[in-house]
């Protein structure tokens, strides 16, 4: 376990979720195209609340705070970099350090800019250039951060882009967000392991950048299903594994850390993953309350991986009650330990998330420390985030 004066202890956001009048994403164009879609709007406005919102985190104990680059602000047209939104990056970082958070920056979180996605997106042929060129770029002002992720959840990033091409041939269907996944809606389905091997090479192509222009740990992030088989099912199960988070966690081996993102576990049967029936203990997505899954998740990506160092970047629960979110985490984080204590080497906890945000396509769910007034965007930290920073002073839950 590493000191307590080395391990991360913070929470974790995405700018197309915060931010607010991100109009040069793909998402923003989404937004306004499929039937059922809330949209971001203005979101929380943390592009101009940032600073408030890290001195929450900052004094209320955490000692790290991840946050994303927006490719879509940073080259609003091919080629053309904002200085501008470079230099607001920056502050950002210099924001967190004056305040003593370790800045986790992600290059990419699942959002495009516009014209990326017009021209082919991932699959289109000009992709690896284009992504390497912005990282290129982007790491200008990075060279002092310590953490650096490429992408985030690239096996849900290739998911989405499934459900998009389905959602081209069959658009009745109207929108089904990313993170609600149960028994009343149709099943996700599997990543396209084609697609999957585009943000692998991606992904290594901005890790050798990231390495060459700036002193960070760099890897990835990957959602992590933390899949358990019904008597009968292994085969299936590793399987399934493979496509959904072992493609992603092989190609994490050269990275120096692998971000663990993990808030529920599923069931696999001889047929597939098996829907997760309705029961009140379940949260505001519709997944099962299961504190267990990131030690599971830690573990999987620690075998799959031959030990990679670990650093739980994302880990959280979708509910509108509080003292549930404290007695999740603690949980959590307990499990958490006891793999640590087994011998895993993991670097920091980072909850999701910092404020309650825009949870792609839809408002109601509730994964924040912090609550928000979208009339005002007073913001209003909740026990959680007080309960979570006197457990990163004590150093252990």
């Amino acid at each position: 376990m590493h000191s307590r004066t080395t391990f991360l202890w913070g929470a974790s956001t995405a700018p197309h979720q915060i931010e607010g009048n991100n109009i040069n994403s793909d998402w923003w164009v989404l937004e306004g195209q499929v039937p059922g879609m809330e949209r971001s709007g203005d979101a929380v406005d943390s592009y101009h609340r940032f600073e408030e919102d890290m001195r929450l985190l900052a004094d209320a104990g955490l000692n790290a705070y991840r946050f994303g680059v927006e490719w879509a602000r940073v080259e609003p047209i091919p080629g053309e970099f904002s200085r501008a939104e470079l230099a607001h990056y920056r502050r950002m970082i210099d924001a967190a350090r004056d305040l003593g958070l370790t800045p986790v920056v992600t290059l990419h979180h699942f959002t495009n800019p516009r014209w990326f996605t017009e021209e082919g997106g991932w699959l289109g042929e000009r992709a690896l250039d284009r992504f390497t060129r912005y990282v290129e770029t982007v790491t200008g002002i990075l060279g002092d951060v310590p953490w650096v992720a490429t992408m985030n959840e690239p096996n849900m990033l290739a998911m989405m882009m499934t459900i998009q091409r389905q959602m081209q041939s069959r658009p009745a269907d109207g929108w089904q967000s990313p993170t609600v996944d149960n028994d009343t809606r149709p099943t996700l389905p599997a990543p396209d392991p084609k697609i999957g091997g585009v943000l692998v090479k991606a992904h290594h192509a901005a890790r050798e950048i990231v390495r060459a222009n700036t002193d960070a740990q760099v890897g990835w992030t990957v959602a992590n299903r933390a899949f358990a088989a019904r008597p009968g099912a292994e085969e299936k199960l590793r399987e399934l594994e493979y496509i959904w988070e072992d493609l992603y966690l092989d190609a994490a081996r050269g990275d120096d850390f692998v971000g663990v993102q993990s808030y529920s576990s599923q069931w696999v049967g001889p047929d597939g993953i098996q829907p997760h029936p309705p029961h009140p203990d379940n949260t505001l997505v519709g997944t099962a309350y299961r504190p267990d899954a990131l030690a599971m998740a830690v573990r999987h990506t620690w075998d799959v991986t031959g030990g990679v160092p670990i650093l739980v970047t994302e880990n959280g629960i979708a509910t509108g009650d509080d003292t549930r979110r404290i007695a999740y985490t603690q949980e959590a984080l307990r499990h958490l330990f006891t793999a640590a204590d087994d011998g895993i080497d993991v670097r920091g906890y980072l909850h999701w998330s910092a404020l309650d945000n825009f949870e792609w396509g839809h408002w109601e769910p509730t994964f924040g420390l912090i609550a928000v007034d979208r009339e005002t965007f007073e913001r209003h930290p909740k026990p959680s985030l007080a309960w979570l920073g006197d457990v990163a002073r004590r150093g252990r839950p």
